[in-house]
């Protein structure tokens, strides 16, 4: 079944991981590109957030994983969680939880990363920021049968321009 990834921030329990009993070695910088790295072998990533625990729960990190997709972050956890990743402990993994009550409301994402988002998914490497208008074209039967296909088109190149962030 395919998944829809809006390009929105994403908001969804299904799509948080949380990690912890990260090691207290690295600094947190280090073991935010560390996830980074492990993560995103799974799938496209927006954020990679490490803390530091709180005095109670003793020295080390934890940190939390937003994907775009379920699907992307449900396989990361099942793959992950209790495994030495990139320390010498094992790490725990859980997807998120969200209590029914609460609901978000969906954010826009910016360009650059509505862009990367499209480029992950679609596999582009660079999109135009031009706007391109179809102004005619025509259909022609093709073959045998009642197909018809496009024979002839042009296009024009408008003077728009689209705002960026």
């Amino acid at each position: 079944m395919a998944e829809l990834v809006p390009f929105a921030v994403p908001t969804g329990s299904d799509k948080t991981l949380l990690v912890w009993e990260l090691s207290s070695g690295p600094t947190a910088e280090a073991l935010q590109h560390s996830l980074f790295t492990v993560f995103s072998q799974f799938g496209l990533l927006y954020s990679v957030r490490v803390f530091p625990n709180a005095a109670v729960a003793g020295p080390g990190f934890y940190a939390i994983v937003k994907f775009y997709s379920a699907r992307d972050a449900h396989r990361a956890q099942k793959a992950c969680d209790q495994k030495q990743l990139f320390q010498k402990s094992p790490v725990k993994i859980r997807l998120g939880t969200q209590h029914k009550a609460v609901q978000h409301n969906a954010l826009a994402l910016n360009s650059s990363r509505c862009q990367e988002l499209a480029n992950y998914y679609f596999g582009f490497n660079g999109w135009s920021k031009r706007i391109i208008k179809v102004s005619c074209f025509s259909w022609k039967p093709c073959g045998q049968g009642e197909e018809e296909c496009l024979s002839d088109f042009s296009f024009e190149e408008e003077e728009f321009t689209v705002p960026l962030d």
